[in-house]
C-alpha cells in the first residue's frame, strides 16, 4: 500500500455512489492496521475548491475530503491506479478543508 493509491470500494452498500477510495496516509505509518482514505464519488456536492475531479477507469469521480475517514487495511484489496502525480492538488484540497485556503 502506498500513499495516493486508489482502490475499488468493495462495500456493496456504498460502491455505486463511491466506487473508489483514495489512500492518503503517509507510508511511514504502514505498521498500522488502518488507512486514512478519501472517497472518490460519482456526483459532486462539496464546496467549490474543496473537490477535485479525476478520471479513473473512464469514470469521472470527485475527491471529497470532507468525508475522509479510516478503513481497515483488509478493505483495500483491488488497487486500480495511483494519483501520486496529482498529490499537490490532493494536498491543497485537504489544506482547504482544514485551513480554509
Amino acid at each position: 500500500m502506498a500513499q495516493f493509491d486508489v482502490y475499488k470500494n468493495e462495500n456493496e452498500l456504498t460502491s455505486v455512489r463511491v466506487p473508489y477510495l483514495l489512500d492518503i496516509q503517509n507510508d511511514i505509518l504502514n505498521s498500522l492496521n488502518t488507512r486514512v482514505v478519501i472517497p472518490l464519488i460519482r456526483d459532486i456536492k462539496d464546496f467549490k475548491g474543496l473537490s477535485k475531479e479525476f478520471i479513473i477507469e473512464n469514470f469521472k469521480v470527485y475527491l471529497t475530503p470532507s468525508q475522509m475517514g479510516t478503513v481497515h487495511i483488509n478493505e483495500l484489496k483491488d488497487k486500480v491506479t495511483s494519483l501520486k502525480n496529482q498529490q499537490e492538488d490532493i494536498k491543497n484540497s485537504i489544506d482547504f478543508l482544514i485551513y480554509g485556503f
